[in-house]
């Protein structure tokens, strides 16, 4: 709860700052949770107005930006051809494109692989954004201070040794690997759906529901009523992300054949 009011005062002096100034402000790179918290404190003060943006489209860790009004949509950091835009604001975000120096010797990299090694740089992980992996290379979206520093001293992932380098989105190649998941549901009932895509009981999601753990489309929900349309993003904690694609036919019992991409 500590934490909560910290970041609710911190997002309440973001949006006053750029309201006096006249400026755009932000914050670090924000999780799931923190970002409905952000959402959530937007609604009860009109005055504050803000958008999210994590380097690219779906991007599940983002920053804030808080502004005055549209006249001050420009900022003035927008020539900085290594700042990632989004709706005509330059984030303080770069892409850091992380690649084995030998790839005939190089390891596969995992998520958690590249975590290890920023954090034993001591990099802080709200310095960082998503780790989009593929295979024997990786990009990093992190704050713009915090890029060079990585480039320069991010010299090895486990047991392979890394080149690094700020890369342009026009050379932001990544597909997210998915498996595809088949078979039928009483509903679209998010908990329906959530059995099928992570292979578990509607009630054993009941509680990770309800305890504030599941995210659509980066908003909290606690309902398990709550009803999916297609493409929407669930995200569990501690559990990994699944996309429903939708549904086709019923089977003889009336239920819904349904599909649903897991991101592996």
């Amino acid at each position: 709860m500590e934490k909560e009011e910290l970041l609710i005062k911190r997002i309440q002096e973001l949006a006053a700052q750029a309201d006096r100034r006249g400026c755009i402000t932000f914050t670090d790179f924000l999780n799931l949770n923190e970002q409905n918290i952000l959402h959530q404190t937007i609604q009860k003060f009109s005055w504050i107005h803000g958008e999210t943006f994590g380097g690219y489209e779906g991007a599940e860790r983002c920053i804030a930006a808080f502004w005055a009004d549209d006249s001050h949509w420009n900022s003035s950091e927008k020539d900085e051809s290594c700042l990632l835009s989004h709706s005509g604001v330059a984030y303080p975000i770069h892409c850091v494109r992380i690649h084995p120096r030998a790839v005939r010797f190089a390891e596969d990299f995992s998520h958690r692989d590249i975590l290890g090694a920023l954090m034993h740089l001591g990099i802080d992980r709200s310095k960082t954004g998503d780790i989009a992996v593929s295979e024997k290379e990786a990009y990093l979206f992190c704050s713009a201070s915090f890029s060079e520093l990585i480039s320069r001293e991010l010299t090895q992932v486990r047991h392979t040794l890394v080149t690094c380098e700020l890369c342009s989105m026009e050379h932001f190649h990544y597909t997210p690997a998915t498996q595809t998941i088949r078979g039928s549901i009483a509903s679209v009932r998010l908990d329906s759906v959530m059995a099928l895509g992570f292979g578990a009981s509607r009630s054993s999601l009941l509680s990770l529901i309800e305890s504030g753990s599941v995210f659509v489309n980066g908003k909290l929900i606690t309902t398990n009523a709550y009803s999916l349309k297609e493409g929407d993003i669930v995200s569990v904690r501690g559990m990994g992300r699944i996309r429903y694609t939708g549904t086709g036919g019923t089977t003889r019992k009336g239920r819904l054949y349904a599909e649903v991409q897991k991101y592996t």
